[in-house]
């Protein structure tokens, strides 16, 4: 597995001796957990227009992937958004 510069000092200090985990409170666990169950919560519903050819593509690409199109198309979505993904003009 490959580890940016920040990882690697985290698990050389780890390894180390110089950073000891730690076990969570009840507390912190469940905020945790309801953090992770905002990321995941998907409250907007919006509609859009697509041009047939771009709907059967999205269509075969969800259906190669094995996941629904609207997943497909909320993932590229958000990808994009946290710009892991650009377009050909940035």
């Amino acid at each position: 597995m490959k580890y940016d510069k920040e990882e690697k000092n985290i698990l050389d200090a780890y390894e180390g001796g110089e950073m000891k985990l730690s076990t969570p409170s009840k507390k912190e666990i469940e905020k945790i957990k309801a953090i992770a169950k905002n990321t995941f919560k998907k409250d907007k519903r919006i509609t859009i227009r697509l041009y047939d050819h771009d709907y059967k593509g999205i269509q075969k690409k969800a259906m190669e992937k094995g996941i629904p199109y609207q997943t497909l198309i909320s993932g590229i979505i958000h990808r994009y958004i946290e710009g892991d993904l650009v377009s050909k003009t940035d």
